[in-house]
Formats: structure tokens, C-alpha cells, sequence
């Protein structure tokens, strides 16, 4: 019986980092520079270094420069200087060049492949002496009395039936004197950390939206190294946020996203089926001809800006990076900012670890307020959620006015929680998407087999109903089952409703770990957990 395991396994450090994302190796990093005799170790759930991180991307080079001030960004694979910057409005047959938003200016930025600047950080980690171990997902956290110790591993070799199979490996307690948690959006652990520790007490709900990304490889005539293109307006109605981005960067490579706010309210509405048809535009199809898509994924990104960035710390630990939320979302960028709270962290438990300040790294957020983070995030805190209270122009118009007082009005607008703004199926407009051609458009099983996404099949099933019956009485009854639409990973299905005996099927194989389902879930039914490490998505470099 699983509840009578054997011990685990233990390993103890000064400092352990969960996620080996842009924060966290950020942080080991900069820890390894203050203090190269700290002990630090980075946990990660993919199977190597960048497999699981996807973003779209143009990077600011600011804190990768205070990181690594001798670095020459261009020598990172396949980045690319930013070069030809557009902002495009469609109507469903036109389109309109608009003035570049100044948070968009990209001169000075980089096109990138997030997974490559993430591996190049792994290996200066790894020189520095960090201790890295990808393919072990942190499952559990561990305690001492009210403080946070470190985290379990996941056990391997688990089956459906929750029993260990013949390959069962028990997971490990990696315990620290401080854990920092930089799993990214929307992270398992961080959530049951907000719980436990009321970090969102007097804080605004995080919001989120779904990016879908595919990654092309274009003809040599149709291809520009720095061309940048994003839009506004078609396929989206009015009422909801979202836009496109293409990227043109390395050798014929073509990086194509689509992100969609999901405070959408029409249950009927598909991110990946409105992903797929705005390829289909008479301005935008160009761009795709005679190209080949090769790799596909989608992740959550949070949207809630200062308002709903949580409590930072607790006894133990802290949040860093997009674990916390501090994605610029008119930037379209949060990977300066993400490193930038991970190196601020390493600074204030570095502190800790020398004893110049109390037990626990209390300081953190004062640190963050008083470095670049804070007060660039406060200038743009009207902006996203102007979308959601105005609507498209007026969000723009709004967008402005914060640009041209620099933040500076004297109100802030609140936040909301996603999954609160749906609309009945019975009030909401039925949406009719085109067939994919299989050449420009695609559908999802296709999308996720080039994701290289894989669960080993003889495990639990990582995505968990609270109540399995919400699933239909609930879910299908009254909203006819979003979360068949909103997955972009065909992960949820329903069977028997032409026999009027609906069932969920959970297709947890599936699953690009997007966290979406975590998110917009209406009664928040369903609970994303980690599955056994190495599981999910594999990305390869230009991802």
C-alpha cells in the first residue's frame, strides 16, 4: 500500500530553487556570485533544462546583462536583434497598421527561443557549481513545524490503481534552510502556499490568459531575421481580450502565437479553434506559404499585473518569478522581469544565510519595490484590466491616458477571478469554426504530437476532480462543458451525450501542461497536479 512506503531518501542544501525557469536559475546564479560555498539546488519537472518552457519571445536584455554583464546576448542560439516592428488591427478582411505603443518598442530586444536562453542559464548555473537535477518534479511540500523545509519528489513507478509497480522508485526529500518557488504560472506548490499562508489576503485574484504558439519553418524569400509583427482586433470580438504575435528569427524560423485573456465569458469560444482561423486572414496567410510547422505547445501566463502579485514570503521561502506574477503584460514581456525577482531573492536569503538579517528573507519585497520591477509594473497596472472594464477602444483609449501619465492617475483598477466570467450555454452564441486543411491549420491531436508531449501511461491521473459529478451536473448541464474547448491539448472529451448519458473522459496523456484547465474550470473542479517526472511536453530549441 502506497501509505505504507518507505522512508525517503533525504539531501540537504542552504538554498533550493524549484523550476528551472528564467527566475530560478536567475537566482542560483546570482546566489553561486554572492556566496560560491552556499549549496544550492535547482529541481526541475522536465526532462532536461527548457523542455517545458515556452513564451514567444522577445527578451529585454536588462537583467540578463546585471546578470552576466561579460555576456554578448547574440551569442545564445538562434537569438536574433528585433529589427522591424509592426502593431496591426484586423477586421475580418483588412488590416490596419496603428502607431507602435511605446511598451511594445522592441529596438534594443531580442527574439529568442526562451528553451535556449534557459539551457545557456542552466550551463552557467551548472559552472558555477549548482547542482541541477531535471526529470523530478517537486510533488510535496516538507515542513518543520510552520516552515517550510524543502520539497518532496514525486515517487515513480506508481499505477493507475495507486499501487507501486515493478518500476517504482520512491521519490526524495531535497530539504533546504530556504526554498525559492519559480515554477512558473500558475505552480502547483505556490498554490497551496497561497492557501496555506494567506498570501492573497487584501490582493486581488491573479488573471491569466492562454498563449498558443507554433513554431514554423519558412521559405528563405518570405523570411526577415528581425522582423516582428503583433495584433489586435479579428478573430476576437470586442469583448474579449487577445492578439497575435509573429516573430521571424535564426535561419528561416518563424515563431507564430496567439494569446487569449481568459476572462472570456462565451463557454462556446476555442483559444486554439480562433488560433487556427486567424491564420486564415488575407494579411496574415502570406506569411505561412510554403512554410512547415514544426513544433506546437501552449502555457497560461498571468495577466494580473501589481494588483495581483501575493504575498512574497513565508517562513522558509518565497515566490520569484512568474510563480508570483510579473509579467508587463503591454510589454508582452516578463522574462527580464521574472530574472530580476529571482536575483533579488538570491540578495535577500544571501543576507539571511549570512546573518545580517532576521531568519527569514522578510526583506524581499521591500528589495523588489525599491529595484526596477516594482515601479515599471506600477506604471502599466490600469492597462490590462482597462480591457476588461472597457472593453477593446475603450481599453485603448485608457491604454493611452496610462501611457501618457506614466502610471501616474490616482486610482488602480481591480481584478477579477477567471473562472467567475462565463455566461451560461443557454445565454452565450454557439461558435462554428472551419475544418483544418492540415496545411495552414491544424487540429489538436496533430498539434500535440508535434509537442513531443508524454506521460508514461500506467500512472494516476495528474489532472483531479474535487467532485467527478460537477463534471456533468454542472459543467455540461450549464455551460455544455468549456473545458472540452478551452484545453488547446484535447485532454477533456465528452462520451455519450448522443445516447443522453454524457461522461467526461480525461485524456491526461495528452496534457501539455498548460495549467488552463487549473484556471478557467468554473466551479474550480478541477486540480492540475504534477505527474510523474519527465511527463509532459518536450520543446525543442527555437520553442
Amino acid at each position: 500500500m502506497t501509505d505504507q512506503l518507505e522512508p525517503r531518501e533525504s539531501m540537504e542544501f542552504d538554498v533550493l530553487v524549484v523550476g528551472a525557469g528564467p527566475s530560478g536559475l536567475a537566482a542560483a546564479i546570482r546566489l553561486k556570485q554572492i556566496n560560491p560555498e552556499l549549496s544550492v539546488c535547482v529541481v526541475e519537472k522536465g526532462g532536461e533544462i527548457g523542455a517545458h518552457i515556452l513564451s514567444g519571445a522577445i527578451i529585454e536584455p536588462r537583467a540578463l546583462k546585471e546578470l552576466l554583464p561579460e555576456l554578448d546576448i547574440a551569442s545564445i542560439p538562434l537569438a536574433t536583434p528585433a529589427t522591424d516592428d509592426r502593431f496591426m488591427f484586423l477586421t475580418e478582411t483588412k488590416a490596419y497598421k496603428m502607431p507602435n505603443p511605446p511598451q511594445m518598442n522592441n529596438h534594443g530586444n531580442y527574439i529568442v527561443s526562451l528553451g535556449n536562453v534557459v539551457r545557456f542559464l542552466g550551463r552557467e548555473a551548472e559552472e558555477a557549481g549548482v547542482e541541477i537535477y531535471p526529470g523530478f518534479a517537486a510533488a510535496e511540500l516538507l515542513f518543520d513545524g510552520e516552515r517550510v523545509a524543502g520539497v518532496a519528489t514525486g515517487d515513480m513507478g506508481i499505477g493507475k490503481d495507486g499501487e507501486p509497480t515493478a518500476q517504482f522508485q520512491r521519490g526524495m526529500e531535497l530539504r533546504a534552510t530556504y526554498t525559492i518557488f519559480s515554477e512558473g504560472c500558475r505552480g502547483s506548490l505556490g498554490k497551496q502556499l497561497e492557501k496555506k499562508f494567506n498570501l492573497r489576503n487584501g490582493i486581488d485574484p491573479q488573471t491569466y490568459g492562454i498563449g498558443i504558439k507554433e513554431l514554423w519553418e519558412v521559405p528563405k524569400a518570405n523570411h526577415k531575421p528581425g522582423f516582428v509583427m503583433h495584433t489586435i482586433g479579428w478573430p476576437m470580438k470586442s469583448d474579449t481580450y487577445g492578439g497575435s504575435f509573429i516573430y521571424q528569427f535564426g535561419e528561416n524560423l518563424m515563431a507564430y502565437g496567439y494569446v487569449v485573456g481568459l476572462d472570456y465569458k462565451n463557454p462556446f469560444l476555442s483559444p486554439f479553434e480562433e488560433m487556427q482561423r486567424f491564420k486564415t486572414h488575407p494579411t496574415i496567410k502570406p506569411y505561412f506559404e510554403g512554410g512547415k510547422r514544426i513544433s506546437y505547445g501552449a502555457r497560461a501566463l498571468n495577466e494580473g499585473g501589481l494588483q495581483s502579485i501575493p504575498g512574497l514570503t513565508f517562513p522558509g521561502g518565497l515566490l520569484a518569478g512568474c510563480n508570483a506574477g510579473f509579467l508587463n503584460v503591454p510589454k508582452i514581456k516578463g522574462t527580464h522581469t521574472a530574472m530580476k525577482s529571482g536575483m533579488v531573492a538570491a540578495e535577500a536569503i544571501a543576507e539571511c544565510l549570512a546573518g545580517t538579517r532576521p531568519a527569514d528573507p522578510t526583506n524581499y519585497t521591500e528589495k523588489l519595490k525599491a529595484s526596477w520591477v516594482w515601479p515599471e509594473l506600477h506604471e502599466v497596472r490600469n492597462i490590462r484590466p482597462g480591457f476588461a472594464k472597457f472593453g477593446l477602444w475603450g481599453g485603448l483609449i485608457n491604454a493611452g491616458l496610462e501611457t501618457i501619465t506614466r502610471g501616474k492617475l490616482p486610482w488602480t483598477f481591480r481584478n477579477h477571478a477567471d473562472h467567475t466570467e462565463i455566461t451560461p450555454a443557454a445565454e452565450a452564441t454557439p461558435i462554428t469554426y472551419p475544418k483544418p486543411d492540415g496545411t495552414l491549420t491544424f487540429d489538436r491531436l496533430s498539434s500535440v504530437f508535434i509537442s513531443n508531449t508524454n506521460h508514461e501511461e500506467n500512472q494516476p491521473a495528474h489532472l483531479k476532480l474535487a467532485d467527478p459529478a460537477r463534471a456533468i451536473t454542472i459543467n455540461w448541464d450549464k455551460y455544455r462543458s468549456p473545458e472540452t474547448r478551452y484545453c488547446p491539448a484535447g485532454v477533456y472529451e465528452i462520451v455519450g451525450a448522443e445516447t443522453n448519458e454524457p461522461k467526461l473522459q480525461i485524456n491526461a496523456q495528452n496534457c501539455v501542461h498548460c495549467k488552463t484547465c487549473d484556471i478557467k474550470d468554473p466551479t474550480q473542479n478541477i486540480n492540475w497536479t504534477t505527474p510523474e517526472g519527465a511527463g509532459g511536453p518536450n520543446y525543442p530549441g527555437g520553442m
